[in-house]
């Protein structure tokens, strides 16, 4: 007769068991979802539009003074700046999470969790260095078919499109990406392989960029609407022009006195060395069962990293998200803000000032459109998409005055910057996006009137920091940043000062 006490069938696990794998994935699971918001620019694009975990697609609830009334305003041109899609880590991070879980897996007595990071997959190799991930393409494609939705007016077959991007791979392929979302959007097919698909070429040829082997090719990358076939958008060329979406690294004062100058991140270093990240580390060192002086404010950072590249990459909740709380998260968002503001934002005045080529580039064809207006003429540039870094739009961003805090955010006013505006995150995630659309609005009461203009980011109306409004006047908007359309020069800008070449006083 069978026992009514038998144990568990062999290799079947117990109840005890399954009720412990539960609990630690609903625990992994419930960390993921509470740290999400504070991943910085390594977070998903989904945090600032939740309602795309549901559907991809959706345009969300309509947001009031969006868009403007096609019945007496029509969009005549619409300039979109792109970062790339969701990327993996760099060769960097990666060794530095190598030499991390190393760490854990030498340990001869493991505590349960370095036991169980210890036991994790390091599956990233150091060739994946900052590459597109297969979700960052369909970051772009998504992107493309709803800015097709938002837009039928411009992003339509009969209209003509300028592609470009930066030289770095992940800006290329986000491109190629998106061109072929919108492809499916405007042709509801999967675009033709084999003649040379997202390709890229150079406006100028740069020595020493990642796409130099394509060879140069002069000119804008267009789509006539002369030519434009079921195939045309994904197979033709992008223009490689690192001179706008890298302005940064041409731009000898900012190179010299904030990318390689060891004191310009001072405040970030202090923030290290401060009160809230040694709790930070006594936290995990304790959890870890890892003597506090074998970690620093650097391996914390990417572990914590790493559960935003496996929720990005994979949306799985890794095990590195159950080391922190969302107190933990705080701090270290703050650190990666710190950088950002003193290497990208309001820091330096160099970090904004160097984007002026891009911000009056972006005006040159708000003019030139304007004119072909009024001349009753086509409009040569009614889509231009540009495909650059979380480095291109922060600086831009602050050259406008978008996001600006009464108090410069430092090491030792954490406390004070809980409710700041400027949260990378929320900013530049991956696949962030800043767009003007420029209207011509032919029921004007007044010839002013006549050309008004939106900025969106990441699909929502930004209300511009002169008037809190999310309509401007084109007159008026050029008026107001008439300083920087009339005498930040980006050569007089970069030009490095003859007697001290690493002080940050001036910057």
């Amino acid at each position: 007769m069978a026992s009514c006490c038998r144990g568990p069938l062999p290799g079947r696990p117990s109840l005890p068991l399954l009720l412990l794998l539960l609990r630690v994935s609903l625990a992994q699971e419930a960390a993921a979802t509470s740290l999400s918001g504070y991943f910085g620019t390594k977070s998903r694009y989904e945090e600032v539009n939740q309602h795309l975990l549901s559907d991809p697609l959706s345009l969300g609830l309509p947001e009031p003074g969006y868009l403007l009334p096609s019945a007496a305003c029509a969009p005549l041109q619409l300039r979109a700046l792109i970062r790339h899609g969701t990327r993996f880590p760099t060769e960097k991070q990666i060794r530095k999470l190598g030499q991390l879980h190393r760490l854990l897996r030498s340990q001869e007595r493991p505590c349960p969790a370095a036991q169980q990071l210890a036991r994790w997959d390091m599956w990233y190799q150091p060739d994946m260095d900052g590459r597109l991930a297969p979700k960052g393409r369909l970051d772009m494609e998504q992107l493309a078919r709803r800015l097709a939705a938002r837009f039928p007016g411009l992003l339509s077959p009969q209209r003509r499109f300028a592609f470009a991007s930066s030289s770095k791979h992940r800006c290329v392929e986000s491109s190629a990406a998106f061109r072929k979302g919108l492809q499916l959007a405007l042709y509801g097919q999967p675009p033709a392989r084999g003649n040379g698909a997202g390709k890229a070429s150079l406006g100028t040829p740069t020595h020493g960029t990642e796409v130099d082997r394509l060879g140069p090719c002069p000119g804008l990358a267009w789509v006539s609407p002369a030519h434009t076939t079921g195939s045309d958008i994904e197979n033709e060329e992008t223009e490689i022009n690192d001179k706008l979406m890298r302005f940064f690294d041409h731009c000898e004062k900012f190179v010299t006195c904030v990318e390689e100058n060891a004191t310009a991140m001072y405040q970030v270093d202090a923030f290290k060395q401060g009160p809230e990240m040694k709790r930070v580390l006594e936290k995990i060192a304790a959890t870890l069962c890892i003597p506090v002086r074998d970690l620093n404010a650097d391996l914390v950072q990417v572990a914590f990293f790493t559960c935003s590249f496996e929720l990005a990459i994979k949306n799985v909740n890794s095990p590195w998200c159950s080391l922190f709380n969302e107190d933990d998260a705080k701090v270290l968002e703050y650190l990666n803000d710190l950088k950002q503001y003193w290497k990208r934002g309001y820091g330096y005045d160099i970090n904004s000032r160097s984007s002026c080529i891009l911000f009056q580039d972006i005006f040159t064809h708000l003019e030139k459109a304007i004119a072909e207006s009024k001349s009753s003429m086509p409009i040569s540039s009614p889509v231009i998409l540009q495909f650059g870094h979380a480095e291109t739009l922060q600086p831009l961003l602050a050259l406008m005055g978008f996001f600006k805090d009464m108090e410069p955010l430092a090491a030792n006013n954490y406390k004070k910057q809980m409710h700041r505006q400027f949260r990378s995150g929320r900013i530049v995630p991956y696949a962030s996006n800043l767009i003007f659309v420029l209207y011509h609005c032919d029921q004007a009461k007044t010839p002013e009137e006549e050309y008004q203009v939106q900025i969106l980011l990441n699909e929502k109306l930004l209300p511009f920091p002169h008037s809190e409004e999310t309509v401007a006047l084109y007159t008026d908007l050029k008026n107001h940043y008439k300083d920087i359309l009339q005498n930040c020069h980006f050569s007089e800008e970069c030009e490095l000062s003859k007697t001290n070449t690493t002080s940050t006083d001036e910057l």
